[in-house]
């Protein structure tokens, strides 16, 4: 970890002059410290100066959150301990979601591309009164960047290591009667980090990803508006990150692939011409066709005859969600039993269906075998809030969310189940604000998940008459909830150089969904089991002070201390007590950043980040690390040119871990395995505006 005295200076200041920056994730914009929650927002500059071009790439930044990988880009994100890891056979609620310009990514992290995205708001606790069952433990919200009146854009061209291309453009601006329009379109690839020395390839984690966004903003009369949102992102990447010794180089004869096309649409239509209220209406859809394939055994036929097994495991998952909104806000304060008032009422319904087809091997035959599932996934919710301004610097928000699901699932193993149920969530903040630019914040709030069904077990217990009372037993989950509690201070000075965001938490945890595995002869069985309780707490904390004109510094801290309560896995192993999986005990981010002309600036920042368990069945664990970054920026009037490097030590790290044995070369004896994380990248990259 770092030490104190560099922690203490680096984390007092910020990477730009402090400034009161806007949040687009509650019901109404409003500063990120005037917001009665913990939340963290990196800005277009934050993203460039670690030259972010996807999520994964930016989010050591933010405390207590967490991402892991097992694919070629992380698509699942844990907030203070809290998230899904991996998805194979089973449908799954993400407790973390992902809301990219108002459309539902929620465990397509992938998409999370962040050329042309304005800032990114990473929102900490419960969240499901404002967002549904998706934003059960934070939400990730993600805004592309608006077009001015008049015509605005810039391209960006760059080169880096490992093979890494990109090329971009994005252009807006007023198009006559059809309003404000802006169109984003990008290129990256890149080689990957991995070296298949079987097939004597450098590739075969290759990425080639392309993503297109285009926003309309129309005036349709003088009280009506209409946004209209086209998404576009197709994926071409290799998967071959796993290796028997740990290192970077892999014996995989059959290396996968993880690719997927999303297409996405959203309409939005706003009326304001009503005395006493907005009117917001939305339609969204969003259609993902994805491969995730791999091959299982991570070597090749002839490594140790007569131990060695060779298969691969491949999925097919087709994904459309439909969902429509509408929403009344106040624009006018009433008088609610004396006490003016703020309001918003709303309903949400989600359609969503899933389709899988797998294909495995089947030890059973010792042949290729097809799994295959169709899953619906209904729902529906009712929700209000009231914000009363009880006095001149005290204020009441209550909240509240009743939300209805039904999950019709039916797979080849003829296991047909419907689980429905009915979850109640939200939150109740009071707020003080002593002076201008501080609040002292008090919040209750509670999220959900939905239940469902563990069909992959219900399918096996027949084939395993050992395991058969043990599966059947765990047959469903129940919804999991999550309490919170947070007192948090938030503090901006009046020349705007020094800002604070503190908060304090504890979490409980009931039902807490966790995953689990029964692992018999290169045989797995992922199922998800209700333990009995979890528990988090512990401390967020943001603080930036530009401390001359020219020189900056900035700190986000997080600790948590987690722990898991009525949980054994199959194999006996009991986990009362333990940290949850992902749930590092500290993280940090800290750096300078520096004018060191009226044309060049420079930042430097550092990453560190405690252990942490992979899983919550096994316990194998990371190691501690921390990564340096460092970027210098060239302007020369519309010219922008960025020298960038990532994990200049080049640290290795893991993002993703698993504990079993693969390995034909001992006999299969059990080993934790990891996929490690980036490696030291560096590059340049040119930007032209227009």
């Amino acid at each position: 970890m770092l030490s104190p005295v560099l922690f203490v200076l680096a984390s007092l200041a910020t990477e730009e002059s402090v400034e009161r920056i806007t949040v687009q994730g509650q019901y109404r914009a409003t500063y990120v410290n005037e917001a009665p929650t913990s939340v963290s927002v990196m800005t277009r500059d934050a993203i460039d100066e670690r030259h972010g071009t996807h999520m994964e790439e930016v989010l050591n930044r933010i405390p207590n959150l967490n991402f892991s990988s097992g694919s070629s880009r992380a698509r699942f994100i844990q907030i203070r301990g809290v998230g899904e890891r991996s998805q194979f056979v089973d449908p799954i609620n993400p407790s973390v979601g992902i809301l990219m310009d108002g459309i539902n990514y929620s465990g397509l992290g992938q998409a999370a591309q962040l050329f042309d995205i304005s800032q990114v708001e990473v929102y900490r606790g419960p969240q499901s009164g404002r967002f549904g069952a998706d934003g059960m433990a934070g939400m990730v919200v993600l805004d592309s960047t608006l077009p001015d009146s008049e015509f605005h854009g810039h391209w960006q061209l760059g080169v880096a290591n490992y093979g890494g291309v990109e090329g971009g453009l994005a252009v807006g601006g007023r198009a006559g009667a059809l309003g404000r329009v802006r169109l984003s379109i990008y290129q990256q690839a890149d080689d990957g980090f991995i070296e298949n020395t079987y097939l004597q390839r450098d590739d075969t984690q290759s990425r080639n990803e392309r993503t297109a966004r285009l926003n309309v903003w129309s005036d349709l009369g003088s009280a009506w508006q209409l946004r209209s949102t086209a998404h576009l992102y197709r994926q071409d990447n290799g998967y071959d990150a796993f290796s028997l010794d740990n290192t970077r180089h892999t014996l995989s004869d059959e290396p996968g692939e993880d690719d997927a096309t999303i297409k996405a649409a959203r309409f939005a239509l706003t009326y304001s011409g009503a005395d006493s209220y907005v009117a917001e209406f939305s339609y969204s859809v969003l259609s993902a066709d994805t491969l995730y394939h791999f091959d299982e055994d991570w070597t090749y036929v002839g490594i140790a005859p007569g131990w060695e097994y060779s298969s691969r495991d491949a999925y097919w998952r087709d994904r459309t969600d439909h969902s429509l909104e509408a929403r009344w806000l106040s624009n006018r304060p009433l008088d609610l039993f004396g006490v003016t008032t703020d309001w918003v009422v709303g309903w949400y319904g989600l359609q969503r269906d899933e389709q899988l087809r797998r294909q495995f091997m089947n030890w059973d035959t010792g042949n290729d075998d097809w799994f295959i599932s169709d899953y619906e996934s209904q729902r529906q919710a009712l929700y209000g809030e009231l914000t009363q301004y009880l006095a001149t610097a005290w204020q009441l928000t209550s909240g509240i969310r009743l939300e209805r699901y039904r999950n019709d699932y039916l797979d080849s193993n003829n296991i047909a189940v419907q689980p429905r149920d009915t979850m109640l969530g939200g939150r109740l903040s009071l707020s003080y604000f002593p002076a201008d630019g501080q609040l002292a914040y008090l919040t209750w709030s509670r999220g959900y998940k939905t239940g469902g069904v563990n069909a992959e077990a219900l399918g096996k217990a027949q084939d395993n008459p050992e395991l058969e009372d043990y599966l059947l037993q765990r047959a469903s989950f129940a919804p999991e909830y999550l309490t919170s509690v947070e007192v948090g201070y938030k503090y901006l000075n009046a020349d705007e150089t020094l800002g604070l965001n503190l908060a304090l938490f504890t979490q409980t945890r009931d039902d807490v969904q966790l995953k689990s595995w029964v692992n018999r002869a290169q045989t797995f069985i992922g199922y998800i089991e209700n333990a009995a309780a979890g528990k988090t707490r512990g401390l967020e904390a943001d603080i930036r002070w530009q401390w001359t004109p020219q020189l900056a510094w900035f700190g986000h801290l997080g600790l948590l201390d987690s722990e898991i309560e009525g949980f054994v896995t199959e194999d006996g192993l009991d986990m009362e007590g333990r940290d949850q999986a992902h749930a590092p005990r500290y993280q940090a981010n800290t750096g300078i950043h520096w004018q060191l002309s009226d044309t060049v600036q420079a930042t430097v920042q550092v990453d560190s980040k405690d252990r942490f368990y992979f899983s919550d069945s096994h316990n194998a664990r990371s190691d501690r690390h921390t990564l340096l970054h460092a970027s210098v920026r060239w302007q020369l009037e519309d010219w922008r040119i960025t020298l960038w490097a990532r994990n200049i030590t080049d640290q290795d790290y893991a993002t993703r871990g698993f504990y079993f044995g693969n390995d034909p070369r001992d006999g299969y004896e059990p080993n934790t395995y990891v996929q490690l994380g980036e490696p030291r990248r560096f590059g340049i990259t040119f930007n032209y505006a227009m």
